[in-house]
């Protein structure tokens, strides 16, 4: 019948099952009479990727982890007006915040500046988002707290240390607005801000406070947004805000975007180095062991040869031995190699570093390739032995 295979078909696959077989158990037992040799050889290969899976999961959540805590420095990104503009209207501010990723955006603080007086001392008054301010300048230092009601005020330490306030005093601030009318209104001290920087010399309030007392509303100054992107990615964002947004110019805060492109570039430079010592180091361990196990062989290796045994079926043994080495000591160090990445990132960066799956199979296969490379030298030395010489005992 068309569906049955003829005698010769299958004993030609019972012949390959039996061949299968038979190298899966020379290759086990190889290894289980050599087994000390060759657990020192899995601890290496274990060792070696765990290392080498760890510092991949680094190497891959470094651009995440960086940008978190360069993030904590403050603004990267900030939109102004364009050209001739005075001022960015709420819609041109809208429109360009469109343009940047919802899952980049950390924060974004409007802001409109105005000189004003306390006590017939000037000082610059700043009306802003505070919930958006807080993200954008977490490293500010408040004693008190921030602005939560209508006519509360966060003062800079300067501030502070010029007219003796403190949080819950109250003050007067007094101006001019837009239109020449003199105003006055009185806020209440919420918190004290430190900084470090000129900030210590403002006052920040709300922007619809601010508005309120120059009974002028809809300009903005100044945008400042905390993106959490390489800078790549933000001069490609300012060139498209520029490009479809009118009367606004987007800027890189190069203080802060050149700083993490520069670390970002050394601690990577730092894990390919890392990295291909460590696949040295494995390299040589292995080499160093089968070369071992093939020089204790060499009377099994001559009878072998003798009894017709090939240079190819040699090699594919020792090949098979590294391999299930290699795959084994790849499984490991995939698993240990994230509970070593967790650990560096925690005590580094203090947050935790996200597993990825694909590094699994990855480690494995990097794995038995350079343990399948390092047994070259040793399957060489095998396949150079000579029967006659051995057999004789020489």
């Amino acid at each position: 019948m068309a569906g049955e295979r003829k005698p010769a078909e299958r004993g030609n696959n019972g012949k390959k099952l039996i061949k299968q077989r038979f190298y899966v158990k020379t290759v086990v037992s190889a290894l289980l009479r050599r087994r000390s040799r060759m657990i020192v050889a899995l601890l290496a290969v274990a060792v070696g990727a765990s290392i080498l899976s760890g510092l991949l999961t680094i190497y891959y959540d470094i651009p995440r982890q960086m940008g978190q805590e360069f993030r904590s420095y403050g603004t990267n990104f900030v939109i102004i007006p364009e050209g001739n503009s005075a001022f960015i209207s709420p819609a041109s501010m809208e429109a360009a915040l469109r343009r940047v990723p919802a899952a980049e955006l950390i924060g974004s603080a409007p802001y409109r500046y105005r000189m004003v007086k306390i006590n017939e001392q000037p000082f610059m008054a700043a009306g802003t988002s505070l919930d958006g301010a807080r993200k954008t300048s977490p490293y500010w230092f408040v004693s008190g707290h921030w602005p939560e009601a209508p006519r509360e005020a966060l003062i800079g330490q300067a501030v502070a240390d010029t007219i003796r306030l403190a949080p819950g005093s109250e003050f007067t601030i007094t101006g001019n607005n837009p239109a020449g009318e003199t105003f006055s209104r009185d806020f209440k001290v919420s918190g004290v801000m430190q900084s470090g920087g000129k900030e210590e010399a403002f006052i920040f309030m709300s922007l619809e406070d601010l508005e309120d007392m120059l009974e002028d509303s809809g300009k903005i100054d100044v945008v400042e947004c905390s993106i959490s992107a390489p800078a790549e990615t933000l001069a490609a964002l300012a060139q498209t805000i520029s490009a479809e947004v009118p009367d606004v110019s987007p800027r890189l805060v190069k203080r802060l975007t050149e700083s993490e492109g520069a670390v970002l570039s050394k601690l990577r430079s730092l894990v390919y180095l890392v990295t291909v010592i460590v696949l040295l180091l494995i390299m040589i361990c292995v080499a160093t062991t089968m070369m071992a196990a093939a020089a204790e062989r060499r009377r099994e290796i001559g009878l072998r040869k003798a009894l017709g045994a090939d240079n190819n079926s040699l090699a594919a043994e020792f090949l098979g031995e590294v391999s299930l080495i290699g795959a084994l000591g790849g499984l490991l160090g995939a698993l240990f190699g994230f509970v070593f990445a967790q650990g560096v990132a925690l005590s580094v960066f203090s947050r935790p570093v996200t597993f990825l799956p694909q590094l699994l199979p990855l480690t494995m296969l990097a794995s038995v390739i350079i343990t399948c490379a390092a047994c070259i030298i040793p399957v060489r030395s095998a396949a150079a032995v000579d029967p006659a010489v051995v057999l004789r005992g020489e």
